[in-house]
């Protein structure tokens, strides 16, 4: 007589992993939000130092420094080992920073407009900001990169009046996933999670005229093949074929991280696009110049980018459906 008690028992094993999995996240949210509130007792500055010198310390240990070495001496290979070790330093402080910015975005975002002398924000591109702004018949893409504290571009956007979507991967962790969320609504306007769907309903909004933000900068499964920094990687199609389909400019912004914990926010003018024979914008080529752009930033501030994201891990070729007999 067959014994089914296994079968009986893998729901229960599976029932028993996923709570496992949720009491470990759980956890781990605790932890990473209880100190976040503790450096909130601090003043913004000495929180800020104290997460960098903390962070330079304990990334090195950590399983993905070894991934940002490696890309690293890639992207470099004339620079020695010392600099590509400060680079990856540098890059530990600035994810830290940009962890702790959030609980102080309110002391950190001091931007005034009318102001004669900047404070912590500066801007470069306010004309254009305006712009955008005013130009409510017509839809606009504004794409960005894991730069700085790339999340203040569309809290300074809403300050000069410009509704902006933004496009973001929430993290793994679902607990995490709702501060994160909670936090950047609060301050950043209309936010999408990049999950299924997520590409029709930015085509409805640059359908109703609508701006939405985009990242551009991380490997894509099955993506474009474009070149960064001399290797092959995939590229996200998304903004080529959505300024393809509604013919809308494209601009590029970015963040740049100051001494003294300051930002400078640059919001450059659009894009001339690639074009094919047709007069249509070239989905490859639109990809291969926003990797062109993405590239020239992070040389100009290499240890603002995050070397450890395996940006240039390729997919596997797709299986081939096997023909029904």
């Amino acid at each position: 007589m067959a014994d089914h008690r296994p079968s009986l028992l893998r729901p229960i094993i599976i029932r028993v992993l996923g709570a496992l999995k949720q009491l470990n996240y759980w956890l781990v949210a605790q932890f990473a939000l209880g100190a976040l509130m503790l450096l909130r007792l601090l003043p913004a500055d000495r929180a800020l130092n104290f997460a960098d010198r903390a962070a330079r310390r304990v990334g090195p240990l950590v399983g993905r420094h070894r991934v940002a070495l490696d890309n690293l001496r890639h992207a470099y290979p004339e620079k020695p080992e010392s600099e590509i070790e400060a680079l990856a330093s540098d890059m530990w402080g600035n994810m830290a920073r940009l962890a702790v910015e959030y609980v102080f975005l309110d002391q950190l975002f001091d931007l005034d407009p009318e102001a004669e002398t900047p404070g912590r924000i500066e801007v470069s591109g306010i004309e254009t900001f305006k712009r955008l702004a005013a130009e409510t018949d017509r839809p606009h893409i504004i794409f960005t990169a894991h730069l700085g504290n790339f999340e203040l571009l569309p809290v300074a956007g809403a300050t000069f009046g410009l509704a902006v979507t933004a496009m973001f991967r929430p993290p793994n962790n679902p607990y995490i996933a709702k501060y994160v969320f909670s936090t950047r609504s609060s301050t950043m306007g209309g936010l999408l999670p990049s999950r299924a769907g997520a590409a029709l309903a930015l085509a409805r909004l640059l359908e109703a005229k609508g701006n939405i933000g985009v990242l551009v900068d991380q490997k894509f499964m099955h993506g474009i093949r474009t070149n960064f920094f001399g290797r092959e990687c995939e590229t996200s199609p998304l903004v080529p074929k959505l300024a393809r389909q509604y013919d809308c400019d494209v601009y590029p912004a970015r963040c740049i991280r100051l001494p003294g914990n300051r930002f400078r926010l640059i919001l450059d003018d659009k894009l001339d696009l690639p074009r094919d024979a047709g007069g249509e914008i070239d989905v490859t080529a639109t990809a291969q110049q926003l990797t062109d752009i993405v590239e020239d930033w992070v040389r100009q501030d290499p240890g603002q980018w995050m070397w450890f994201h395996k940006r240039w891990k390729l997919s596997p070729p797709k299986a081939r459906r096997k023909p029904k007999s």
